[in-house]
Protein backbone atom coordinates (compact mmCIF):
# COMPACT_ATOMS: atom_id res chain seq x y z
CA UNK A 1 0.00 0.00 0.00
CA UNK A 2 1.28 3.47 -0.90
CA UNK A 3 2.27 5.58 2.13
CA UNK A 4 -0.34 8.16 3.06
CA UNK A 5 -0.37 11.75 4.26
CA UNK A 6 0.15 12.47 7.94
CA UNK A 7 -2.44 15.14 8.78
CA UNK A 8 -2.01 17.07 12.03
CA UNK A 9 -4.67 19.41 13.40
CA UNK A 10 -3.28 21.69 16.11
CA UNK A 11 -5.87 23.45 18.26
CA UNK A 12 -5.90 25.59 21.34
CA UNK A 13 -7.24 22.73 23.48
CA UNK A 14 -6.25 19.59 21.60
CA UNK A 15 -3.95 18.17 18.94
CA UNK A 16 -5.32 15.49 16.61
CA UNK A 17 -3.68 13.42 13.90
CA UNK A 18 -4.20 10.53 11.53
CA UNK A 19 -2.82 9.20 8.27
CA UNK A 20 -5.12 9.89 5.32
CA UNK A 21 -5.11 8.90 1.67
CA UNK A 22 -5.11 11.34 -1.24
CA UNK A 23 -8.89 11.69 -0.99
CA UNK A 24 -8.76 12.52 2.72
CA UNK A 25 -10.04 9.16 3.91
CA UNK A 26 -8.74 8.46 7.41
CA UNK A 27 -6.78 5.25 7.72
CA UNK A 28 -6.99 4.26 11.38
CA UNK A 29 -9.13 6.71 13.38
CA UNK A 30 -7.57 9.84 14.81
CA UNK A 31 -5.34 10.01 17.84
CA UNK A 32 -5.60 12.96 20.20
CA UNK A 33 -3.86 14.65 23.12
CA UNK A 34 -4.53 17.83 25.04
CA UNK A 35 -2.47 20.78 23.83
CA UNK A 36 0.43 21.29 26.26
CA UNK A 37 0.20 24.23 28.66
CA UNK A 38 2.14 26.39 28.23
CA UNK A 39 2.20 25.64 24.51
CA UNK A 40 5.82 26.47 23.76
CA UNK A 41 6.87 25.56 20.21
CA UNK A 42 9.43 22.91 21.15
CA UNK A 43 7.04 21.35 23.68
CA UNK A 44 4.24 21.16 21.10
CA UNK A 45 6.59 19.63 18.52
CA UNK A 46 7.72 16.99 21.01
CA UNK A 47 4.09 16.20 21.87
CA UNK A 48 3.26 15.73 18.18
CA UNK A 49 6.24 13.43 17.62
CA UNK A 50 5.07 11.21 20.48
CA UNK A 51 1.44 11.37 19.35
CA UNK A 52 2.05 10.07 15.83
CA UNK A 53 4.79 7.52 16.47
CA UNK A 54 2.47 4.50 16.12
CA UNK A 55 0.48 5.69 13.09
CA UNK A 56 0.76 3.91 9.70
CA UNK A 57 3.39 4.78 7.09
CA UNK A 58 3.29 8.20 5.41
CA UNK A 59 5.51 10.13 3.04
CA UNK A 60 4.06 13.67 3.32
CA UNK A 61 2.87 15.84 6.19
CA UNK A 62 0.00 18.36 6.36
CA UNK A 63 -0.27 20.67 9.36
CA UNK A 64 -3.23 22.85 10.34
CA UNK A 65 -2.29 25.61 12.78
CA UNK A 66 -4.55 28.09 14.67
CA UNK A 67 -3.08 31.37 13.45
CA UNK A 68 -1.57 33.17 10.50
CA UNK A 69 1.09 31.11 8.73
CA UNK A 70 3.23 31.85 5.72
CA UNK A 71 5.97 29.97 3.89
CA UNK A 72 5.97 27.20 6.49
CA UNK A 73 6.41 29.61 9.40
CA UNK A 74 4.06 30.82 12.13
CA UNK A 75 3.27 34.54 12.25
CA UNK A 76 0.54 34.60 14.91
CA UNK A 77 -0.74 32.17 17.53
CA UNK A 78 -3.23 34.08 19.66
CA UNK A 79 -4.60 31.00 21.41
CA UNK A 80 -1.26 29.31 22.02
CA UNK A 81 1.27 31.86 23.10
CA UNK A 82 1.45 34.85 20.77
CA UNK A 83 5.03 36.16 20.59
CA UNK A 84 6.76 32.87 21.45
CA UNK A 85 5.58 31.42 18.13
CA UNK A 86 6.46 34.33 15.86
CA UNK A 87 8.70 33.18 13.01
CA UNK A 88 8.86 29.57 14.21
CA UNK A 89 9.59 27.27 11.22
CA UNK A 90 6.98 24.68 12.13
CA UNK A 91 6.85 22.90 8.76
CA UNK A 92 10.61 22.42 8.54
CA UNK A 93 10.89 21.48 12.21
CA UNK A 94 8.26 18.75 12.01
CA UNK A 95 9.68 17.55 8.71
CA UNK A 96 13.08 17.11 10.33
CA UNK A 97 11.68 15.43 13.45
CA UNK A 98 9.41 13.08 11.48
CA UNK A 99 11.83 11.34 9.20
CA UNK A 100 12.57 14.12 6.73
CA UNK A 101 9.23 13.84 4.94
CA UNK A 102 8.15 17.07 3.22
CA UNK A 103 5.67 19.12 5.27
CA UNK A 104 3.19 21.85 4.37
CA UNK A 105 1.57 24.26 6.78
CA UNK A 106 -1.82 25.99 6.54
CA UNK A 107 -4.17 27.80 8.88
CA UNK A 108 -6.36 25.21 10.61
CA UNK A 109 -9.70 26.68 9.46
CA UNK A 110 -8.40 26.83 5.89
CA UNK A 111 -7.33 23.19 6.07
CA UNK A 112 -10.64 22.13 7.61
CA UNK A 113 -12.50 24.04 4.95
CA UNK A 114 -11.13 21.92 2.12
CA UNK A 115 -12.96 18.93 3.63
CA UNK A 116 -16.25 20.80 4.12
CA UNK A 117 -16.83 22.89 1.01
CA UNK A 118 -18.82 21.83 -2.03
CA UNK A 119 -16.54 23.72 -4.42
CA UNK A 120 -19.08 26.02 -6.06
CA UNK A 121 -19.81 29.67 -5.35
CA UNK A 122 -18.72 31.64 -2.31
CA UNK A 123 -18.37 29.45 0.78
CA UNK A 124 -17.46 30.56 4.29
CA UNK A 125 -16.08 28.13 6.84
CA UNK A 126 -16.14 29.05 10.53
CA UNK A 127 -14.70 26.99 13.35
CA UNK A 128 -16.03 27.20 16.90
CA UNK A 129 -13.31 26.06 19.26
CA UNK A 130 -10.94 27.81 21.62
CA UNK A 131 -11.31 30.79 19.33
CA UNK A 132 -13.29 31.65 16.21
CA UNK A 133 -11.62 30.52 13.01
CA UNK A 134 -12.60 31.43 9.48
CA UNK A 135 -11.78 30.55 5.89
CA UNK A 136 -13.25 31.83 2.64
CA UNK A 137 -13.45 29.94 -0.66
CA UNK A 138 -14.64 30.85 -4.14
CA UNK A 139 -15.44 28.02 -6.54
CA UNK A 140 -13.27 25.73 -4.46
CA UNK A 141 -10.26 28.06 -4.42
CA UNK A 142 -8.97 29.31 -1.07
CA UNK A 143 -9.05 33.09 -0.76
CA UNK A 144 -6.40 35.09 1.17
CA UNK A 145 -6.66 34.25 4.86
CA UNK A 146 -8.52 36.63 7.17
CA UNK A 147 -8.24 36.55 10.94
CA UNK A 148 -11.95 37.34 11.27
CA UNK A 149 -11.90 36.13 14.87
CA UNK A 150 -9.89 39.19 15.89
CA UNK A 151 -12.32 41.69 14.38
CA UNK A 152 -14.89 43.45 16.59
CA UNK A 153 -18.41 42.07 16.35
CA UNK A 154 -20.27 43.47 19.39
CA UNK A 155 -19.24 46.68 21.12
CA UNK A 156 -15.51 46.25 21.79
CA UNK A 157 -15.53 42.44 21.74
CA UNK A 158 -14.05 40.38 18.93
CA UNK A 159 -15.55 37.18 17.55
CA UNK A 160 -13.02 35.27 19.65
CA UNK A 161 -14.17 37.06 22.79
CA UNK A 162 -17.86 37.00 21.93
CA UNK A 163 -18.38 33.36 20.90
CA UNK A 164 -15.05 31.64 21.68
CA UNK A 165 -14.85 28.84 24.22
CA UNK A 166 -14.07 31.16 27.13
CA UNK A 167 -17.36 32.95 26.47
CA UNK A 168 -19.19 29.64 26.14
CA UNK A 169 -17.95 28.51 29.55
CA UNK A 170 -18.64 31.85 31.18
CA UNK A 171 -22.18 32.56 29.92
CA UNK A 172 -23.48 29.04 29.31
CA UNK A 173 -24.97 27.23 26.36
CA UNK A 174 -28.27 29.12 26.07
CA UNK A 175 -26.76 32.61 25.98
CA UNK A 176 -23.92 31.45 23.75
CA UNK A 177 -26.48 30.15 21.23
CA UNK A 178 -28.25 33.51 21.37
CA UNK A 179 -24.97 35.15 20.45
CA UNK A 180 -24.47 32.76 17.55
CA UNK A 181 -27.96 33.67 16.35
CA UNK A 182 -26.73 37.28 16.12
CA UNK A 183 -23.39 36.41 14.54
CA UNK A 184 -24.67 34.40 11.58
CA UNK A 185 -26.74 37.25 10.05
CA UNK A 186 -23.75 39.57 10.47
CA UNK A 187 -21.59 37.13 8.52
CA UNK A 188 -24.27 36.93 5.83
CA UNK A 189 -24.38 40.72 5.53
CA UNK A 190 -20.59 40.88 5.37
CA UNK A 191 -19.95 38.20 2.74
CA UNK A 192 -23.26 37.01 1.24
CA UNK A 193 -21.82 33.51 1.13
CA UNK A 194 -23.77 30.90 -0.80
CA UNK A 195 -23.01 28.43 1.98
CA UNK A 196 -21.61 28.63 5.50
CA UNK A 197 -19.99 25.52 6.97
CA UNK A 198 -19.47 25.26 10.72
CA UNK A 199 -16.80 23.08 12.30
CA UNK A 200 -14.86 22.89 15.54
CA UNK A 201 -15.60 21.24 18.86
CA UNK A 202 -18.33 23.65 19.94
CA UNK A 203 -20.31 23.25 16.71
CA UNK A 204 -22.06 20.33 18.43
CA UNK A 205 -23.36 22.76 21.07
CA UNK A 206 -25.51 24.67 18.57
CA UNK A 207 -29.23 24.38 19.32
CA UNK A 208 -30.56 27.28 17.26
CA UNK A 209 -32.38 26.70 13.98
CA UNK A 210 -29.82 27.25 11.26
CA UNK A 211 -30.63 28.84 7.89
CA UNK A 212 -30.89 26.44 4.97
CA UNK A 213 -27.49 27.46 3.64
CA UNK A 214 -25.69 26.83 6.95
CA UNK A 215 -24.43 23.33 7.76
CA UNK A 216 -22.52 21.76 10.64
CA UNK A 217 -19.67 19.54 9.44
CA UNK A 218 -17.74 16.63 10.89
CA UNK A 219 -15.10 17.39 13.49
CA UNK A 220 -12.76 15.13 11.53
CA UNK A 221 -12.64 17.68 8.71
CA UNK A 222 -9.59 19.32 10.28
CA UNK A 223 -7.67 16.15 9.50
CA UNK A 224 -9.35 15.12 6.23
CA UNK A 225 -8.69 18.52 4.70
CA UNK A 226 -4.97 17.83 4.88
CA UNK A 227 -5.18 15.98 1.57
CA UNK A 228 -5.78 19.27 -0.24
CA UNK A 229 -2.39 20.67 0.75
CA UNK A 230 -0.85 18.28 -1.77
CA UNK A 231 -3.13 19.33 -4.63
CA UNK A 232 -2.42 22.26 -6.92
CA UNK A 233 -5.05 24.64 -5.51
CA UNK A 234 -3.56 24.56 -1.98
Amino acid sequence: MKPGILAIDIGGSGIKADVIDEDGVMQTGRVRIDTPKPAKPKVVVEAIVNLVKDLPAYDRISIGFPGVVRDGKVLTAANLGKDIWYGFPLADTLSERLGGHPARLLNDADMQGFALIEGKGVELVITLGTGFGSALFRDGDLMPHMELGHHPVHKDRTYDEYVGNAAFERIGKRRWNSRMARVLPILHTLLHADRIHIGGGNARELTITLPDNVKVGSNDAGIRGGAALWRKQA
